[in-house]
């Protein structure tokens, strides 16, 4: 009796195994659409591009020694401001005066071996290499000390343009280098009176952009308040840094996922003063303005093999809602409408915007479990 009973129990096990997988396989994904109406408007639209950069003064100046020798004295502050050729800095100069000092008297001596050797020259007591030669010392003394001269006289660090020091100048007892290549600047004077914004703009956006195009951009420092610039210089050339160097070793595509960006530089009026150097800038830059254009949103556009339409929504006689297909030319993208330049469209006209989602939906009897449909 046992036997049989567990027999039946594993029969009904197994068939509901198998009923479930059947149920399951006849779930399948329906697509919904829901839509809303929009309608057809006039609107002054605007494309715009978005890039970052960071404040800048439109002048600005590196001060560093052009002799080497330590700092003895800085006579000025960061936010002071500067005339030019007003005295900032001075090095300690002894070594510099010791030298001028040495040159003077070997200047000296040979003005007098010179003045000596041209007396004997002319009377015959000495030759006229012996006289060059005199020559030559004097010239070579006279040079080394127009160099001593220069070299103390660079001691004296002065502004080379007005403006207001930016950050903290050296300290006194710092070993400023002279140099080409790295030297120690002694402090940075800028121009804060005119402010420019320079950002890195991509390669697929850098084509739209045009000098004398304007923009807007926020600070962080001030994020309830828009500041106004305008376009006035365009890279030729991609950014220094532009390339990423980074590569897959597992990877033997010789594509490469390279972004090229291009330095774009826009004037930016601080009448307020507000702007700081080194600020992050975030940028709109305007590519594109159509005043009182006829409009739609974006996501009501569809294309079809004779091209792009809308849906109008129109009623039949009996008053029942009907979709039809208008066929448009569309102008400037922004970022959420897009212009129509060609279309039996009106404003005021109602068209439809259509959302798809797709949902399990039991099959059941062959019908279409609660599917929503436009009511056209």
């Amino acid at each position: 009796m046992k036997w049989k009973i567990l027999i039946v129990v594993a029969v009904i096990a197994i068939g509901a195994a198998v009923g479930y997988k059947f149920y399951n396989e006849k779930v399948v994904s329906e697509t919904t659409k829901t839509y809303e109406t929009e309608k057809v408007v006039r609107m002054d639209l605007i494309k715009t591009v978005s890039a970052t950069g960071t404040v800048q003064p439109k002048n600005s100046v590196e001060v560093s020694a052009k002799v080497t020798a330590r700092i003895q004295e800085i006579l000025v502050e960061e936010n002071d401001h500067v005339t030019e050729g007003q005295i900032v800095a001075i090095l300690d100069g002894k070594d510099y005066q010791a030298q001028l000092d040495q040159a003077n008297f070997t200047l000296t001596n040979a003005r007098q071996k010179l003045e000596r050797t041209d007396k004997l020259y002319k009377i015959g007591a000495k030759s006229l290499q012996e006289l060059q030669d005199a020559q030559y010392e004097y010239n070579r003394a006279k040079s080394a000390v127009e160099l001593a001269e220069d070299n103390v006289n660079q001691t004296v660090i002065t502004a080379p343009m007005d403006g207001v020091v930016v950050g903290e100048p050296k300290t006194p007892g710092t070993m400023a280098v002279q140099g080409s290549n790295n030297p120690t600047v002694i402090m940075r004077i800028a121009d804060l009176s005119e402010k420019l914004v320079k950002a890195k703009v991509d390669e697929t956006d850098i084509g739209s952009i045009k000098i004398g195009e304007s923009a807007t951009f926020t600070v962080d420092a001030y994020p309830d308040k828009t500041f106004r610039a305008e376009v006035m210089k365009i890279s030729q050339t991609d950014t220094a840094n532009s390339w990423d160097t980074s590569s897959s070793s597992n990877s033997s595509s010789t594509s490469s996922n390279a972004v090229i960006y291009y330095y774009v530089t826009f004037s930016a009026p601080d009448d307020e003063n507000l702007l700081l150097p080194a600020m992050t800038a975030r940028l709109d830059i305007i590519v594109g303005k159509v005043q009182n254009a006829l409009c739609v949103p974006i996501d009501a556009l569809k294309t079809d093999s004779k091209g792009s339409y809308v849906e109008k929504i129109t009623k039949d006689a009996q008053g029942k809602e009907i979709a039809e297909k208008i066929y448009i030319t569309v102008g400037l993208y922004g970022e959420e409408f897009v212009e129509i330049t060609g279309g039996n469209l009106n404003p005021g006209d109602d068209i439809s915007i259509t959302y798809e989602a797709a949902k399990p939906t039991k099959i059941q009897g062959g019908g279409m479990g609660g599917m929503r449909r436009p009511p056209f």
